[in-house]
């Protein structure tokens, strides 16, 4: 099918069309593309209909003003047209009606049938967004804007509602391509619907553009802006003053918001506040980015700190507007104000009367375990009290009172037990009120009694050592531990040697001392919690050195072969020295005393020898007497000590 396309120019006179056949054809489903009954933006209109079937040799229509006024006059289609591409309706706004009808092949023409062109290219007044002034919160969403009326003359088409646009930027439009789509238009309900609900913004400044939007879809010509700042985020709150444990006195808090968008300036809407809450009681508020308040009573109190911004964001751990804030910041103020309460035992246990013991308690902060003293002075005395090796354990504070270290006479007490708060408690009473004195000493002398002074040993031989333990003056002790020391001379392995006995009914004690070298013995007797300690005088134990001495011969030959002395030194429970042990050879002759005429030493297992030869005639016939001396030696721990003599004849 041929198409035509026609631009019409606009009529200045009426023609009136031709009188219809009642039996030629009529279009049916006369239709406007975008709608009969909708405002067209433009000028421009196309159409639609269909043609009965039968020969239809031409179409007809005509364009009629607002006025009933023929704009288009009779434009005959010499085809079956069944559509109108381009209409152009007068520039003036307004509702134009435009007539088709057919023609058949004889020429009659059918009834005209007619459509609405809705024109209407008039923009709307501009609107304002209405926002409340200030910041919107996290729990002002779902927020709603308000939007000002289009004033003076409204469009033909009316208002059709608003176009809105949010974004970041403050040149936005709603409507970019100078016509606002039904799907721009965010409110179209008319003018009178002027409300948008936004259920959620990004934090920082959005900004909201309005336009209204007329029936044919023109915006406003001038786009409408506001700013909207959005702080969705609680103020963060800090809390200062709070002791690290326990305080004894009160403690004074300030807790301190700070907000990096809406802020906690109270010059402005919104009303931020700081709190502080002090157990189950009423808070304590304060305008603005600080409060103070003072917790003062003895006791564990839960603080809870919070603040709200002037975006009324609160972090309070409550719920606003079914918004769940955060967890609400807390902390814990412990405040001790009472010292410990303390009281010494009200007697000496008869077991043990150098315990000293004093009951503690605290019923808030607890004891503190790291300090606590019981001390001591004479009674009368003007010096300052002496602390005694104290330890506190299981509400005891506990010490140990060596009475017999100290001058006789009467002492009194004094206990002092801290709390973890760092309150101090002191007492100088016993539980029934009585003052905490003792009379010292308070342990029982003993005494140990032994045969002390030096004896002599000879070498691989023990001794017997024992004595008595009485208390009192003559009262033996039964059933006592003796302690028996042996310290050898040095040089020996071990040093030391320690045994144990223990006392008869009678009191008396003893035992065998096993052989070794030169040594000092003593007998201890420990303290116990009602005697005292005691101990002997020290007894000197000197075992001699054991020397063997060997000739080769027993006969020796003037100017001959030399004669070969040989020999050793014991050493049980020694050790020889590095350098050897000093051995000196001597001889003599029968009734003369003994002379020395070679030094030697031994090897490391105390071996000698020494080789002589006899040179002098004088020697004939002469029986001579030999032996080994050794002489005392540092680091060697016996007794000088000779061997037996042997002989030899000189010939």
């Amino acid at each position: 099918m041929k198409k035509l396309a026609t631009t019409i120019a606009l009529a200045t006179f009426c023609l009136i069309a031709p009188a219809a056949h009642a039996n030629a054809p009529q279009p049916t489903g006369l239709r406007v593309d975008g709608g009969e009954d909708s405002w067209h933006v433009g000028r421009l209109f196309a159409l639609r209909w269909i043609n009965p079937p039968g020969s239809i040799a031409a179409a007809h229509y005509r364009l009629l003003d607002p006025q009933g006024q023929i704009l288009i006059a009779d434009t005959r289609l010499p085809w079956a047209a069944t559509s109108l591409d381009h209409v152009s309706v007068s520039p003036a706004p307004g509702v134009y009606t435009i007539e088709v009808w057919l023609e058949d092949s004889n020429g009659d023409a059918g009834t005209p049938v007619s459509a609405t062109l809705r024109f209407d290219d008039s923009h709307p007044s501009p609107v304002e967004p209405l926002p409340q002034p200030g910041w919107i919160g996290r729990t002002a969403f779902p927020y709603t804007i308000r939007f000002s009326h289009p004033s003076g003359t409204q469009p033909l088409s009316g208002i059709r509602g608003y176009a809105v646009s949010i974004d970041s930027s403050p040149s936005g439009d709603p409507c970019p391509s100078g016509t606002c789509s039904d799907a721009e238009t965010d409110l179209r309900a008319g003018v009178g619907a002027d409300r948008l609900s936004v259920g959620e913004l990004p934090e920082g400044t959005n900004y909201v553009h309005a336009v209204a939007v007329s029936g044919s879809g023109m915006p406003s010509m001038i786009t409408r802006t506001a700013a909207l700042h959005v702080d969705k985020r609680d103020p963060e709150t800090t809390i200062a003053g709070v002791a690290d444990g326990w305080s004894k006195g009160p403690v004074t808090l300030t807790a301190n918001a700070s907000d990096t968008e809406s802020g906690m300036a109270v010059d402005g809407p919104g009303d931020p506040f700081t709190a502080i809450r002090i157990g189950g009681g009423a808070p304590t508020v304060s305008a603005g980015a600080s409060v103070t308040a003072t917790v003062i009573a003895s006791g564990v109190h839960t603080v809870v700190y919070y603040a709200r911004d002037a975006a009324g964001n609160v972090n309070d751990g409550g719920f606003s507007n079914g918004h769940p804030n955060r967890a609400v910041a807390k902390t814990l103020v412990k405040i001790d104000r009472e010292p410990p309460t303390l009281a010494f035992a009200s007697a000496q246990s008869p077991l043990d009367p150098e315990r000293i013991e004093t009951r503690v308690a605290d019923s808030h902060s607890g004891l503190d375990f790291s300090r606590g003293s019981i001390a001591l002075r004479q009674v009368g005395s003007s010096e300052r009290f002496v602390k005694l090796p104290t330890e506190l354990s299981a509400g005891l504070l506990r010490t140990h009172w060596d009475s017999s270290a100290y001058p006789a006479g009467e002492y009194e007490f004094r206990a002092t037990a801290f709390d973890r708060a760092g309150n101090s408690g002191t007492t100088s009473t016993r539980v029934d009120g009585t003052a905490m004195r003792l009379q010292g000493p308070l342990k029982s002398p003993i005494r140990l009694m032994t045969k002390a002074g030096r004896r002599i040993v000879r070498y691989g031989r023990g001794t017997w050592f024992g004595g008595r333990l009485i208390g009192g003056r003559h009262t033996p002790l039964a059933n006592m531990a003796v302690r028996v020391i042996e310290r050898f001379s040095n040089g020996s392995t071990p040093t030391e040697r320690l045994s144990t006995v223990r006392t008869e009914a009678n009191g008396k004690f003893g035992l065998r001392l096993a052989p070794g070298p030169s040594r000092q013995v003593i007998a201890e007797v420990a303290p116990t919690a009602t005697t005292r300690g005691a101990s002997s005088d020290p007894l000197i134990l000197a075992v001699h050195t054991r020397l063997v001495l060997r000739v080769s011969s027993a006969g020796a030959r003037i100017g001959g072969p030399p004669v070969i002395f040989r020999g050793k030194v014991a050493s049980g429970g020694a050790s020889v020295p590095a350098d050897g042990k000093v051995v000196q050879l001597q001889f003599r002759l029968p009734g003369l005393p003994w002379s020395e005429f070679r030094t030697v030493r031994t090897d490391r297992q105390g071996r000698f020898r020494y080789a002589y030869r006899f040179a002098d005639d004088d020697s004939h016939g002469v029986r001579f007497q030999f032996r080994a001396y050794a002489p005392a030696q540092a680091g060697w721990p016996f007794e000088p000590a000779g061997s037996l003599p042997v002989a030899v004849l000189g010939a």
